[in-house]
């Protein structure tokens, strides 16, 4: 009564209150398509294989005129080959302004593994395969084939959701082993060869540094940032509405969105893994 009393009194506190209202309903929503999505991922394995298989192939290496050349893997490799250079690049500048431009090694393998690689792969991925699923389960959805799907008595959720999901999830591991290796080759490439460190200085410094539980963290943290990528993608191609321009806007916001949830587990995993220490000791 009190709310209903001040709304009416107060036509802006009526418009933020529905809207608040609004904002839990859509995140409530959400949740319940994530769950939906995920408990039916056992049933997309074992019933849409076909279907996942080719799903695989078409996120992993493209389809069509853009096959091989426009695939994920490409991208994403691209993407991580040159901020591994970047690091390189930077890390010498900066530290050979204070002299120990011989850690050079240490910064590559700190950085690319903890940060840039998992960070950069998270953008790749909402830029090929998550807008690419966007676009189109929302063709799929203003043109009702998704309808005419559920009249068939096709379940819509796990044939084109949690194929998709499970399919990004193959996807990653195979795509995030070259993304860091790609990092890895560029930061050696342009320490060693554009700046002329030696390579056995170079390598040294890497290989003490480069701890190999950070590179199984790197993995965990890529696999859960590309599960938040392809439930995201997949909700805002699913509900999309309004004809192409709504298309449109359901991948960007949908981009936008995932954006914000790379970020976001990059930093929540990295506090609960490193924590304040950062479990990495510096020491002559």
């Amino acid at each position: 009564m009190v709310v209903d009393a001040l709304t009416f009194r107060f036509p802006g506190v009526r418009q933020r209150y529905r809207r608040s209202l609004g904002a839990v309903d859509s995140f409530g929503e959400q949740a319940v398509f994530y769950g939906k999505s995920l408990a039916s991922a056992p049933k997309a394995v074992v019933h849409y294989r076909r279907e996942m298989i080719r799903l695989v192939a078409e996120i992993s290496m493209g389809t069509g005129a853009l096959a091989v050349i426009g695939g994920t893997v490409v991208i994403v490799g691209f993407l991580t080959l040159f901020t591994g250079g970047t690091i390189a690049v930077q890390g010498y500048s900066s530290l050979g302004n204070i002299g120990v431009e011989s850690l050079t090694g240490f910064f590559a393998a700190f950085i690319n593994v903890r940060i840039a690689a998992p960070v950069i792969a998270g953008i790749g991925l909402a830029a090929t395969i998550g807008a690419g699923s966007t676009a189109q389960l929302g063709a799929m959805r203003v043109s009702e084939e998704i309808d005419a799907l559920e009249t068939m008595a096709i379940p819509s959720i796990p044939y084109l959701v949690s194929t998709r999901v499970v399919a990004g999830m193959i996807a990653i591991v195979p795509l995030y082993a070259l993304a860091v290796i790609a990092s890895f080759l560029a930061s050696r490439f342009a320490t060693v060869l554009l700046y002329g460190q030696s390579s056995g200085l170079y390598d040294h410094y890497f290989s003490t540094f480069l701890i190999p539980t950070d590179i199984l963290w790197s993995f965990v943290q890529a696999i859960v940032m590309a599960l938040a990528v392809m439930l995201i993608h997949t909700y805002y191609g699913y509900t999309a509405t309004g004809g192409p321009v709504g298309v449109g806007v359901a991948v960007g916001n949908a981009v936008r969105a995932s954006l914000i949830a790379v970020v976001t587990v990059t930093l929540l995993i990295s506090l609960a893994i490193y924590g304040m220490s950062g479990n990495f000791n510096l020491s002559g």
